[in-house]
């Protein structure tokens, strides 16, 4: 591997700062997230790759006669990998090309020679969506058809043991996924990106962007106790454009985009941090005795206050609820009481005189307030389940939150007082969580969690969707990113100020 691959991120610590070297990052100028490149099976035209570090989106330029039968010829950009893993990206043609049986995706290898055997995800030209593998060094070429999805323009490859998993989508749409068993390919093998013209005089061309390649979770990891690393990204909503900012082998969690749009606030094992754009550091946060912070963190809509869960060891180290000044410039000041129960923070309203939050209380988790000057608290739902995650919209009059009240964890909303709650989302193969309102006023962004995740939970490591819908209901939900994430991942508001960008973290080892 190359010296700059290995270094994925760079850190100074000095005066309490985080110092993150801008410019490595998890990307190389010339292959980004990937280790080389060759032409596979030595084609009469060579290939290229332009790397964009900017919007980090790879223009791919490939010959060769086929990908098919004993050997192959083809462009590739790749990087070494053990055990699992999962490979994504959104693709696309250049231009209408030669030949239609062209083919772009993702590619699994043995080795570099050009009869290896393979796993590989294909797009054709013509629209065909196929599982192609080679089991032995000069076997045949096998596929298995995915006769569902055409010109697919999300592309997604798992391994798991020896199964692969190839799942695919148009852009907003729920992946489509094909299993294969049964290939023993090696622990220690390639992983990348191919371009393949199906005719040794012609060169095609293909952009992929939102590239990544992800490491999950081992399958026995622990929940709270077994972490892998975090990448903190930023989304263009309009576009679906993701941006890589960092890499941290902590867990980060839970990014707020504040300051007119030039930090971030996330937390990672306790603290507080700020990430400024400018200069790609991370400064950490003073937050006075308050070190065990969970992710459930929030500014108000001025960015005056700065709201904190803090597991207070006062109270048996039960979440309690704190307001402090964003710079740190204060002692945390304490909302909720000892011995009611945990409280998590999800809202603050536009007028700064109160905060909302999930509660256990009665022994069962609701939405509460608190006058932030009385400490006064009152109950805002009732239900025998569980809500959690609320809002406030940016005028003051509704709370968006979630509930599993109807049995499946939906969107919901309310009045600000807790009257007329109306359920918002209703979907069958989704759990819906963590609503927050763009400051517009106009978008809904939330995760939605797989259908087999248990009743009332929103866990680590798990292949999620964001999605957006409009706030008058006019359009059905739509995916804006595919991700591997879930706790952590957007559980505070995460829209910038103008409307158009949402931060969050997905998850790799």
């Amino acid at each position: 591997m190359k010296k700059l691959f290995a270094i994925c991120l760079i850190v100074t610590i000095y005066n309490n700062q985080i110092l993150t070297s801008q410019n490595i990052m998890t990307h190389s100028a010339k292959f980004g997230v990937f280790e080389n490149q060759t032409n596979i099976g030595n084609p009469k035209n060579k290939g290229a790759i332009d790397f964009n570090s900017d919007t980090q989106e790879y223009t791919i330029s490939g010959s060769g006669i086929n990908v098919w039968g004993s050997t192959d010829q083809f462009q590739y950009v790749y990087k070494s990998i053990q055990g699992d893993f999962i490979l994504r990206a959104h693709v696309q043609f250049i231009g209408d090309g030669v030949d239609p049986h062209r083919k772009i995706g993702w590619m699994v290898r043995n080795n570099l020679s050009a009869n290896s055997p393979e796993v590989h995800a294909s797009i054709h030209g013509d629209g065909l969506t196929s599982l192609q593998y080679r089991k032995i060094d000069g076997g045949e070429t096998e596929q298995i058809v995915e006769s569902l999805d055409k010109m697919p323009q999300v592309v997604q490859l798992e391994r798991r043991g020896n199964d692969y998993y190839m799942s695919t989508a148009k852009f907003g749409d729920s992946l489509v996924t094909t299993k294969l068993e049964g290939v023993s390919l090696r622990n220690e093998a390639f992983v990348g990106l191919y371009v393949c013209s199906h005719n040794e005089d012609v060169i095609e061309k293909a952009i992929f962007s939102n590239v990544r390649i992800i490491k999950p979770a081992a399958p026995d990891f622990q929940p709270y106790r077994d972490y892998i690393g975090s990448y903190m990204e930023t989304m263009n909503v309009e576009t679906g454009l993701r941006k890589t900012l960092f890499y941290s082998a902590h867990s980060i969690q839970a990014p707020n985009w504040v300051n007119n749009d030039k930090e971030l606030v996330y937390n990672s094992n306790g603290f507080l941090y700020r990430y400024t754009f400018e200069n790609g550091e991370s400064q950490q946060i003073n937050t006075g005795f308050a070190i065990n912070n969970n992710n459930d963190h929030i500014f108000s809509f001025d960015e005056k206050l700065l709201g904190i869960s803090h597991h207070n060891q006062d109270d048996n180290g039960t979440s309690s609820i704190y307001i402090m000044d964003p710079k740190g410039d204060s002692i945390p000041r304490k909302i909720t009481h000892d011995g009611v129960g945990a409280s998590y923070l999800h809202g603050i309203s536009p007028d700064n005189k109160t905060i909302i939050y999930t509660a256990n209380r009665k022994g069962k988790y609701d939405i509460y307030g608190s006058d932030i000057e009385t400490r006064e608290e009152f109950q805002l739902t009732d239900t025998k389940d569980l809500d959690d995650g609320s809002e406030y919209s940016p005028d003051g009059k509704y709370i968006y939150f979630n509930s599993n009240r109807t049995g499946n964890m939906q969107l919901w909303r309310m009045d600000a007082d807790g009257s007329n709650p109306k359920q918002l989302t209703f979907d069958e193969n989704a759990k819906d969580w963590f609503p927050h309102i763009s400051p517009d006023g106009k978008w809904i962004a939330f995760i939605s969690f797989p259908p087999t995740i248990p009743f009332g939970d929103h866990p680590f490591y798990k292949h999620c969707t964001l999605r957006l819908m409009p706030t008058n209901l006019s359009e059905k939900p739509k995916i804006i990113a595919y991700l591997y994430g879930g706790q952590g991942t957007i559980n505070v508001p995460s829209w910038s100020k103008d409307s158009k960008h949402i931060s969050f973290v997905s998850n790799s080892n």
